[in-house]
């Protein structure tokens, strides 16, 4: 790996592509278990089945965008002039690419179907290939490097991947007289801390018309929650300003779910006790990982009817905030969970250091048949 002047000191450039292939195929086999981790949290009530499925589209998404730049950068660093380019990634508290990454590959899906309608199609450039090795004797370094961006942008059109704003989407859940209840999900990469960060809010809807089906209100509501993103927001802030705005909807429940750091000696610098575990672990390439999830977690303890104007009156939610969990009460939640997904030689390694800071953490163990084992 390379550092650069023009890089932040967290940032690093995979400047070869062995080593670019090695994280792409890392980030692969750490999303391949996720699934199974997930399946365990509904085990342990930390999400209900109808949320892990909304978070699974979440990380296939994730998945599908470095599916996209593993094509856009598999050669990318063998040519020569404006055209070498290498991955970005953060390598403190994050081990994803840089926020940029993300924005550029929705500034190119954007431009997907004119690009891929002036190239030729895959089968052109392989055939060119095939001449330039048996004519020439020479690598098509070239046109290997036009296949991958063909690949690159293929992927882009199809769609279905992790942009720096996924809008918030609706899942009905049930209704109950007079109202409905919605699970609203969305979620963002976030620019500071370059992790992808999901949110899940149970809310309550009292309008005439059910809100995915109002004009009015629902686009309100997705620009409403996308604006409020942001990590350095408190969820009490946002749960306030959503209920204030929007008195026919009555957030109960409000989560916000950081999908990260990864830890991984061979890409990323740990501090602490999660650079003695990897160290101490001494495991091979695909298992010296382990990745941490934040679960910030915000619910209304109880409603109550407030004056609006001289005739008005409206429901406005009370949240909880819990005194004896200074975590929750410092960041504006009623609770903050942690939980570590790592494989069998680095939790051995942890369960053998057994830090203070990890004991109140959830771990997660991918199983080497398939499953997961989860431990406190």
């Amino acid at each position: 790996m390379a550092e650069t002047g023009t890089l932040d000191a967290d940032h690093r450039q995979l400047d070869d592509d062995l080593i670019a292939r090695r994280y792409f195929r890392k980030l692969r086999l750490i999303y391949a278990t996720l699934p199974s981790a997930l399946a365990e949290t509904v085990r342990d009530r930390l999400f209900t089945q109808t949320e892990t499925e909304v978070i699974q589209s979440y990380l296939h998404a994730m998945l599908e965008s470095v599916q996209a730049l593993s094509m856009k950068y598999l050669v990318s660093g063998r040519v020569d002039g404006p055209l070498r380019k290498f991955l970005t990634i953060d390598i403190h508290e994050s081990g994803y690419p840089v926020w940029s990454e993300i924005a550029q590959m929705a500034a190119d899906a954007a431009q997907a179907s004119a690009e891929l309608g002036r190239t030729p199609d895959a089968d052109q450039i392989k055939d060119d290939m095939i001449r330039q090795i048996v004519g020439d004797l020479t690598i098509p370094t070239r046109l290997q490097y036009a296949l991958s961006q063909r690949f690159y942008y293929e992927a882009l059109a199809k769609g279905g991947l992790f942009w720096p704003q996924m809008h918030p989407q609706a899942y009905w859940l049930s209704d109950a007289g007079n109202r409905r209840r919605w699970l609203i999900h969305w979620a963002v990469y976030d620019s500071q801390l370059n992790v992808p960060v999901l949110y899940l809010m149970d809310c309550d809807d009292s309008g005439r018309r059910p809100l995915v089906e109002d004009s009015k209100r629902w686009p309100e509501v997705r620009a409403h929650l996308l604006a409020q993103s942001v990590t350095g927001l408190q969820l009490l802030t946002i749960a306030q300003g959503f209920d204030r705005d929007f008195s026919n909807l009555h957030p109960h429940r409000l989560r916000r779910i950081l999908l990260g750091p990864i830890y991984s000696q061979q890409f990323t610098t740990q501090e602490g006790p999660i650079r003695e575990v990897l160290e101490n672990a001494r495991a091979p390439s695909g298992e010296d990982w382990a990745m941490a999830l934040t679960i910030e977690d915000l619910q209304a303890e109880r409603a109550i009817m407030e004056s609006t104007g001289f005739f008005g009156v409206t429901e406005r939610q009370i949240f909880k905030l819990d005194p004896l969990d200074a975590g929750g009460v410092g960041q504006g939640a009623s609770g903050v969970e942690r939980a570590l997904i790592l494989p069998a030689r680095p939790y051995q390694a942890l369960a053998e250091l057994d830090p203070a800071g990890f004991r109140r953490m959830r771990k997660y163990v991918p199983l080497p048949g398939g499953g997961a084992r989860g431990y406190r």
